[in-house]
């Protein structure tokens, strides 16, 4: 009688052992799974910010803003007016290419210049300038009511962490009959520490007054770029002005972009632009 006890209990224990193997697993999945979906969890990183773009030397960035600007051929100065879009802020994702020049809708992230913050910038990127012999003293600062400021990004399609945030400041086309004389017209800035990579600028200046080798030595140096090569072409219809010089800056790897000085005649307008 003992003996047949132990053997129904052993065949028992046998028998849940069993059933424990088969259902087990599946039941213990269905209580973990009651405790993680349908339910918001929360957890802390200590990269949190970190890598919301890469880090990109000025050679670098350069070269991808350059790229971007060319994959979409922005309006670049009062002279292209007959080029000029009728908005100026409007997106260019459906542009095909490797690069893309987009108004950046999501604003400044933190940790890069603020709509406040820009104008004040900007002017004070024009001291330096102005102090580096760049621009004549006579360029007048820039302010919220005469001028527009638009916060755009260009991006690597293929490498979208390699991307540049610039704001873009314009002298507002809403003002009719405005005197332009000792003005910014257009400049692009770097988004986290206001540099300026293009500007066109009205001054008192003629061609023959401007030595564009000085010129673009003291903004490479300002850049902290490397050292430009002058870029020697025989195409007269690059520019649609005939004072101008080109120079080429290495970008990533063996790309290289250029940088030209120009000057417009009869409207005196000095510029500084990075293209192709």
């Amino acid at each position: 009688m003992k003996k047949s006890t132990i053997n129904f209990a052993f065949l028992i224990f046998a028998v849940l052992v069993m059933i424990c193997s088969i259902c087990g697993p599946k039941m213990l999945a269905k209580y973990r799974d009651r405790t993680v979906l349908d339910r918001i969890h929360t957890q802390t990183s200590e990269m949190e910010g970190e890598g919301y773009r890469y880090k990109l030397d000025y050679n670098e960035r350069l070269y991808i803003l350059s790229q971007a600007l060319n994959s979409q051929s922005p309006p670049e100065s009062e002279q292209n007016a007959l080029t000029r879009l009728e908005d100026e802020t409007r997106d260019y994702q459906e542009l095909d290419g490797t690069y893309a020049f987009v108004v950046n809708h999501r604003g400044p992230t933190g940790k890069e210049i603020t709509d406040e913050q820009i104008f004040a910038t900007c002017n004070q990127t024009m001291a330096t300038l102005k102090e580096l012999g760049m621009l004549p003293a006579t360029v007048k600062d820039v302010n919220g009511d005469d001028y527009d400021a638009v916060l755009y990004s260009a991006i690597d399609i293929l490498e979208p962490r390699n991307n540049v945030a610039v704001w873009k400041v314009s002298l507002s086309t809403n003002i009719k009959n405005a005197d332009k004389s000792n003005r910014l017209i257009d400049a692009y800035l770097d988004a986290d520490d206001g540099k300026v990579y293009e500007f066109y600028a009205r001054t008192e200046l003629e061609w023959e007054d401007i030595d564009p080798d000085e010129l673009i030595e003291k903004w490479s140096d300002y850049m902290g770029l490397s050292s430009p090569i002058p870029y020697e072409t025989e195409n007269p219809l690059l520019e649609s002005t005939p004072y101008y010089k080109k120079y080429v800056f290495s970008g990533s790897g063996d790309e290289k972009c250029i940088v030209t000085i120009g000057f417009y005649e009869g409207i005196n307008e000095l510029f500084l632009k990075i293209s192709k």
